[in-house]
């Protein structure tokens, strides 16, 4: 299966579709990422404060699976700030890798420390030690700030999303701004007992979870699902084999208004 992407720049493509290891450690992050990898899952995301990417290297280096061909997201805690590059060579040391895709400032540092931890990310972006670089859990006015001070937008603001967060207008900032949007916690926000969903769901022969990744696969927002079991891991990345019609698009969206 073939997962669509999305563009951050004219060499990188980031998979719509990725595995989130969030509460995930130890031996279980590392069985988790090998079978999200054999699923065919080409996109990981972790981060320092997880406390798992040495599992996640681990992983990645005893699938198989070449380097080239998997996209990963690590993160910098706040309160690393001031620490970025030693905290970016810990990370490719544990993942087992000499650069990452892309590395998020993972939720904005104390108030007037969010402009020098970006220069030192688009610095560490020039040294060839991420190939892009972006933020989570920040509003468009901070990334205005972060674009205004340096001349340089993040590439991804990863956030908090999922049906019943859907903002159209959010979603167009953002893409006005040419940051791509990634939600995490895709079933946290959602009732995947809704009768919107099961309906849904029935139609295509799929479960409520999957109708819930393929409307953000249609509306081109990167979800990261997690999971440690590996029949869900599986058939969470089955969604290439059905569509959603326009007005099913349009139900999903409709939970905004209910929640």
């Amino acid at each position: 299966m073939t997962i669509p992407a999305v563009p951050l720049n004219d060499a990188l493509e980031m998979p719509l579709l990725g595995f989130g290891t969030w509460q995930i450690r130890g031996d279980s992050a590392y069985k988790a990422v090998r079978a999200a990898l054999d699923a065919g899952y080409r996109h990981i995301d972790t981060a320092t404060m997880y406390g798992n990417e040495a599992e996640v290297g681990r992983a990645l280096a005893d699938s198989g699976v070449p380097r080239d061909q998997v996209f990963i997201t690590t993160k910098l805690p706040p309160e690393r700030a001031g620490q970025e590059r030693a905290t970016l060579d810990e990370s490719l040391r544990a993942l087992q890798v000499d650069a990452v895709d892309l590395w998020l400032i993972h939720w904005p540092p104390s108030r007037g420390r969010s402009v020098p931890v970006w220069r030192e990310f688009v610095a560490l972006r020039e040294a060839g030690l991420t190939r892009a670089i972006g933020v989570s859990n920040y509003d468009v006015s901070d990334i205005d700030e972060l674009a205004s001070a340096t001349g340089v937008t993040p590439a991804v603001n990863q956030i908090r999303f999922g049906p019943t967060l859907w903002d159209a207008e959010l979603v167009a900032e953002h893409r006005s701004r040419g940051v791509v949007v990634e939600g995490y916690s895709p079933f946290k926000t959602t009732n995947l007992h809704d009768p919107a969903l099961t309906k849904i769901a029935g139609a295509h022969g799929v479960d409520p979870a999957r109708v819930v990744l393929r409307w953000h696969l249609q509306h081109e927002i990167v979800v990261i699902p997690k999971s440690s079991s590996e029949s869900r891991i599986a058939t969470n990345f089955d969604v290439t084999g059905f569509e959603l019609s326009p007005d099913e698009m349009a139900a999903v969206d409709g939970l905004a208004k209910r929640r």
